[in-house]
Parts: structure tokens; C-alpha cells; sequence
């Protein structure tokens, strides 16, 4: 469903106020949970996604300065007191439509876990950089390796995955026998590491942390001097990536295949906008690079 028109009054000139947030809690009936959702995002005129299942809700949506706000209340008067919520600003509208769905996992692992009984213990940024200044202590990026190529921490492990379903398996290879290690994960908001260190934890691991709202709050409160973190967090809106701050980033991503770019890769003979990037130019023909073609040149003309 199309945004229904752009926010008339908002917290800056011309920006798009973005909400991210989560909260794991039982839903007795996800499909009527969905609909008033549904109704409210379209009354409030947001766009951006919101996932919800039997396990709690999920999303990233943006509109006015009072749109986010009427949600932030609705989901509070719904119960949702107890939720992993940032904003941030975008300049421009950050997504093209607004998508409630239902889902069976509000984020995909594939493997029974229960991350409301049982979690990794939960880091502040500035306890999560004194932990992680321990060269004994294992990093780990639970990203897919797209969003790994925009930025990460100093030290961190890239587990190269391509879904987050695959993280199972790498555990299960990469860190049999760590059981007796620290192990210090994040991701973008900190929904992952909750099913991440709940699967580490159900596997025997006893010293398993989780930066708690993820890159986004470290990046929000602290300070670039004081910061591991090296390079810019791919966020999956208009804006592609984000800097300290939360201040929009110099990313800009590929629309055939998703990936943040370079500045070599910008300079490729293989990168066409829309179309194909060093990344993907050798995965599509040229019928699938010609229709890619015409779906840019719609978007450039307004038309999508």
C-alpha cells in the first residue's frame, strides 16, 4: 500500500521522523493485532513495515513528528510497554509504501528459541566497549554480509551470511568448543541478538552478551572519538546507511541486488543505477538487465 501523502507538520523542515522498535511478547491473536495496526498506519498516514506474529511485533516506519507519536501511544495503551524503541530523521520520505504483515518469526532464525525466558546478558554502549576492548572476548556480527560491508565493529567476526537463518549452522561449526568463552554479538536495533543469544545460551554458552539497541542507540549516544565502531550502519530504508549520530550516510545501494556500494564500486564499469553493480552484473542477463532498465527510467520519471 502507497504512502498516502507526505507529513505536513514535522520536527524539522522537510524531514521524515523514523521509528524503529521491537518488543518479544505472546499475541493471543496476531491476525486481529494486524488489522488494528493496519488501520492505525494508514489513519496516521506512516510508511514502512511492521511484522507481527504470536511471539511480539517488529518494524521500522516513518511519518510527522505526530503520527510517530500517536503510534508510540497507541502501542503503549496495547500493551507494549516494554519496547526496544529509536527514532531518527530522514530528509526524504524513507520508504516507498506501508506494509503490515503477518508473519510466523517477527525475525527469521528457523530454530525454536524462547528469548522472553532465556538471553544473552544486555550491554550498554559503554559497557559494550570496555567488554569488547578484551582481546579474549568473541565478537560477532549476526548481519548478513551486505550489511557488514557498510561498517561494523573493530575486532568483530563476519560470519558471511546471506540470511539469518544461516546462523545456526555457523554456530554449530565456528564456535563448537567456545562454550567456555565470552561471546559478545550485535546487530542493527538488537532483535537478532535476542534470538541469537538465546540459541547460544540454549547450546551451553554461559557468557553470552548482547548490545542492547544495537548499532543504532550506539551510534546514537556515543561519541565519535570514543567510538569501535568503524564505518556506517546499513539501515534498510531510502537512506541506506546511517553515521554517528544517526545522521544520514554517504551510502547508496544497489536496487537490483541490495548491496551498499563503494565509492569503487560506484566507479565501476559494471555499475549501472538500478540495474547491476560489481556485486550482482554477472548473476542477471541482459533480458532481466533490460527490464531493470525500464523499471529505473519509470522510477526516474515519477511514474514509480
Amino acid at each position: 500500500m502507497m504512502c498516502l501523502s507526505s507529513p505536513d507538520t514535522l520536527s524539522t523542515p522537510r524531514s521524515w521522523v523514523v521509528a524503529a522498535l521491537y518488543q518479544f511478547r505472546a499475541i493471543e491473536d496476531p491476525a486481529a493485532l494486524r488489522g488494528i495496526l493496519q488501520d492505525l498506519a494508514q489513519e496516521l498516514q506512516l510508511c514502512g513495515t511492521l511484522l507481527v506474529a504470536s511471539e511480539g511485533i517488529n518494524g521500522t516506519v516513518a511519518g510527522s513528528r505526530e503520527s510517530i507519536t500517536a503510534l508510540h501511544d497507541r502501542l503503549l495503551e496495547l500493551g507494549f510497554t516494554r519496547l526496544e524503541y529509536k527514532e531518527s530523521l530522514s530528509p526524504h520520505q524513507p520508504f516507498k509504501r506501508l506494509k503490515v504483515r503477518l508473519k510466523k518469526e517477527i525475525v527469521t532464525l528457523g530454530v525454536p528459541v524462547e528469548p522472553r525466558e532465556q538471553v544473552g546478558t544486555y550491554l550498554s554502549p559503554d559497557e559494550w566497549n570496555a567488554l569488547t576492548a578484551d582481546p579474549d572476548v568473541i565478537v560477532v556480527d549476526t548481519r548478513n554480509r551486505y550489511e557488514v560491508q557498510a561498517g561494523t565493529f573493530q575486532g568483530a567476526v563476519n560470519p558471511g551470511l546471506d540470511s539469518f537463518r544461516e546462523f545456526p549452522a555457523w554456530v554449530d561449526e565456528h564456535l563448537a568448543g567456545a562454550e567456555g568463552k565470552r561471546i559478545a554479538m550485535f546487530c542493527t536495533g538488537g532483535i537478532r541478538c535476542e534470538k541469537s543469544t538465546s540459541l547460544l545460551r540454549q547450546k551451553g554458552f554461559q557468557e553470552v552478551y548482547h548490545l542492547q539497541g544495537g548499532i543504532l542507540r550506539y551510534l546514537e549516544e556515543v561519541p565519535r572519538e570514543e567510538s569501535r565502531w568503524e564505518g556506517e550502519c546499513f539501515v534498510f530504508d531510502g537512506r541506506v546507511t546511517v553515521g554517528h549520530g544517526l545522521t544520514p550516510g554517504g551510502g547508496e545501494m544497489c536496487h537490483s541486488c541490495g548491496w551498499p556500494l563503494t565509492g569503487e564500486d560506484l566507479a565501476s564499469p559494471r555499475f549501472e543505477r538500478g540495474v547491476s553493480c560489481p556485486h550482482c552484473h554477472a548473476d542477471t542477463t541482459e533480458a532481466q538487465k533490460a527490464a531493470f532498465r525500464d523499471r529505473q527510467q519509470m522510477y526516474d520519471r515519477g511514474q514509480l
